[in-house]
């Protein structure tokens, strides 16, 4: 067997409010250093190694998950003006196809058997024919501009989220000379189509300036707005009416919202309301002769106004604050508003007609997932949405504003002899330590036997406010068809439960999370549904906070740990302001360079501060070398730590060369990533030869 590669220790100390600590593995940050690429190399093979034993699993698993995949299919056209859009993929091709057709109605065409290309097709966009001698390919810009003639769109190959951004005549098929390098993700068309507004991000990976680009000038564009505050980040969109431009800039508790009529690009833009007020959060769309605002000053959960576009000096109240209710986002329409909403846990839609008494979209499964979907036509009754459960796969349906009808357009095929009534998903709740109830969603086959036998994954993440709804997965099959009960930990720091959920999951509360994730393991092993030693948790990004953090709070309690590209080095992370998104990120965690209480608190839950010598579980920790979210050195340091400090393992470290933040780009080459850790996940279960 291979002995692990062995990260050389070098002093490297820190001080900070009078604490001196000693970094030894400091050194594997630079992704450029030949020594740093070749130790992440000597960690792949010895991952390959120690997980060979796993190569026939991991082929099942990819096979099983290919073959309940209709790999030639077409997403529900979506109606813009005189056009019908959608995308498509086929078998053997790893990107999707962007395409439309004329519209000759307000139905939806109807989709072929074969999910072949609808008659009349013509083809924006071919990921394929893009990403062709590339080994990562991403589109992070896709935006036809008012009068359906051109196509923005940029594209990332190394997965750093640094985009080229180029424009194409629809009426030709070619591309315009026009090229700008380095954007960033989305931007807006002026209504004429002569200029395109775009962002760019900072050394620290902050979008913090808007340009206007005109079209055929032969210039990347003028700057029209830049964002100094290095707590907030910067984006530029466009009403749905077509006829506002909204710059907002945000921090992750306070947005600010400026406004400039689509048809006067060259103008300048408004501040709406009054302004930047720290810790106020505003959303807002256009609707006739208002603006339609979510906010939530002096409303913990939001409320919903609306301010006349002549004088946005004031907000009038359409929807008043409830404690039990998270107003989550708000969409205009001609003659309707839609809100999206949170309550009991689980995400709802609300219908606001202009002249009529506001409807509720309702669904019968105990616990699901619905928003809107792609829609992109203002003057329509017609909402688009989509819909899922944890045995529902994802749905697609047209909701009837004015008769409160449900139209499913499609439910995602899932090959084989799937059915849904095979399965049973349901809410469990954990009682934390301080007497606070935890949702947890589970899933499992009909016939489990809650006997403390069955193996178990438990999922988290916990940050940001994101909540992560009961969703459905072909993948997440190959587990619960081998009698893995699937467990979603919706612990404080995320959304699910409110603005209070997040409040008290954050800052000097973040050790919530980490409890509270605890706190549903052990409910879990106490009502039967599994035991430690088939136990597996798994968490990505924040969520791999979550999973280093727990590991140290109780190893004993989880068989296996999977952390994909995970925030274990927290607080070297948010102490360094030259690192992608730490200052941004101060609203999140704290500043600890500037506050002793938080350094403290920090200090006290970060991953790699922390590791004791005692047993913990094997781990399997994956990342990328061109992640700018969480940067490769964390896990590769946590990994070295444990190895050096910790007992038990074996600790593992998988390293995408050529990949991002979200791992591989290509669908197929992320089934076999998924396969992989599915396949070591089963492995910790005891079910490698199932």
């Amino acid at each position: 067997m291979q002995t692990p590669p062995t990260a050389k220790r070098i002093d490297s100390t820190r001080e900070h409010h009078g604490d001196t600590v000693n970094d030894p593995y400091a050194w594997l940050k630079d992704p450029q250093d030949p020594e740093t690429v070749a130790y992440l190399e000597a960690e792949n093979a010895y991952t390959q190694e120690r997980t060979e034993h796993l190569a026939g699993l991991r082929e099942r698993l990819f096979t099983e998950i290919k073959d309940r995949t209709k790999e030639t299919d077409l997403s529900v056209p979506t109606r813009k003006d005189g056009w019908w859009y959608y995308s498509r993929t086929e078998e053997g091709k790893q990107y999707r196809i962007h395409c439309r057709v004329a519209a000759n109605g307000d139905t939806p065409p109807e989709l072929p058997q074969d999910s072949s290309a609808l008659p009349g097709e013509q083809v924006l966009l071919d990921g394929n024919a893009l990403a062709e001698g590339h080994d990562f390919f991403s589109i992070g810009v896709f935006d036809i501009s008012c009068d359906g003639n051109l196509l923005a769109y940029a594209t990332d190959y190394a997965g750093n989220e640094r985009f080229t951004l180029r424009f194409k005549d629809l009426t030709t098929g070619e591309d315009l000379s026009d090229v700008v390098e380095g954007v960033f993700y989305g931007g807006a068309w002026a209504a004429s189509g002569d200029y395109f507004f775009y962002t760019t991000v900072d050394d620290a990976w902050r979008p913090h300036k808007v340009w206007r680009h005109q079209l055929g000038s032969g210039e990347d564009g003028v700057l029209v707005y830049e964002e100094t505050d290095e707590r907030f980040g910067t984006g530029i969109e466009l009403s749905r009416s077509q006829e506002y431009l909204f710059c907002e800039s945000h921090s992750k508790v306070t947005s600010e919202i400026r406004f400039l009529r689509a048809d006067d690009p060259t103008g300048e833009f408004q501040v709406m309301g009054p302004g930047r007020r720290q810790g106020v959060e505003v959303s807002a769309d256009h609707q006739g002769d208002r603006f339609v605002v979510l906010h939530n000053h002096g409303a913990e959960n939001f409320t919903l106004g609306w301010t006349p576009v002549a004088d946005t000096s004031q907000f009038n109240v359409l929807l008043e604050h409830r404690a039990d209710t998270r107003l989550e986002s708000v969409s205009a329409f001609a003659d309707h508003l839609v809100v999206g909403l949170r309550r009991d846990g689980l995400s709802g839609l609300r219908i606001l007609p202009t002249d009529g008494e506001a409807r509720d979209v309702a669904f019968d499964e105990p616990i699901y997932s619905v928003h809107p979907d792609s829609n992109p036509e203002y003057d329509t009754s017609m909402l688009r949405l989509s819909y899922q459960s944890m045995v529902t796969p994802e749905s697609v349906y047209d909701y009837d504003t004015a008769t409160g009808e449900l139209h499913l357009r499609k439910r995602k095929d899932v090959l084989g002899d799937y059915s849904p009534d095979d399965y049973v998903q349901h809410r469990d709740w954990a009682t934390a330590a301080d007497g606070t109830r935890v949702p947890i969603s589970i899933v499992h086959r009909k016939g489990v036997e809650r006997d403390g036998n069955a193996p178990c994954l438990l999922y988290g993440y916990g940050s940001y406010e994101h909540s992560i709804d009961p969703y459905f997965s072909i993948a997440r099959l190959s587990l619960v068809d081998r009698g893995v009960v699937f467990a979603l930990a919706h612990v404080r720091g995320g959304g699910e439960m409110g603005r209070a959920w997040y409040d008290n999951g954050k800052m000097l509360s973040k050790k919530n999370s980490f409890t509270d994730f605890v706190d549903c393991a052990e409910h879990l092993v106490e009502a039967k549904w599994s035991a430690p030693d088939r136990l597996v948790a798994r968490g990505g990004s924040a969520g791999g906070l979550l999973m280093g953090a727990m590991l140290n709070l109780a190893p004993h309690r989880f068989a296996g740990v999977c952390a994909e590209v995970p925030f274990v080095d927290a607080l070297n992370t948010i102490l360094d302001p030259t690192m992608p998104l730490t200052v941004i990120e101060w609203d999140e965690w704290g500043d600890p360079l500037h506050n002793a209480d938080v350094y403290e608190y920090m200090k006290s839950y970060s991953p790699y501060e922390n590791i004791a010598n005692t047993e913990y579980p094997p781990i399997l920790a994956v990342t990328s070398l061109n992640d700018t979210r969480v940067g490769f050195h964390e896990p590769a340091k946590w990994i070295a730590r444990l190895r050096h400090e910790a007992k038990g393992g074996p600790f593992l470290l998988k390293t995408e060369m050529e990949a991002g933040h979200g791992g591989r780009s290509g669908r197929y080459d992320a089934w076999k990533e998924e396969a992989f850790s599915l396949a070591w996940m089963l492995d910790q279960m005891g079910l490698a030869k199932a």
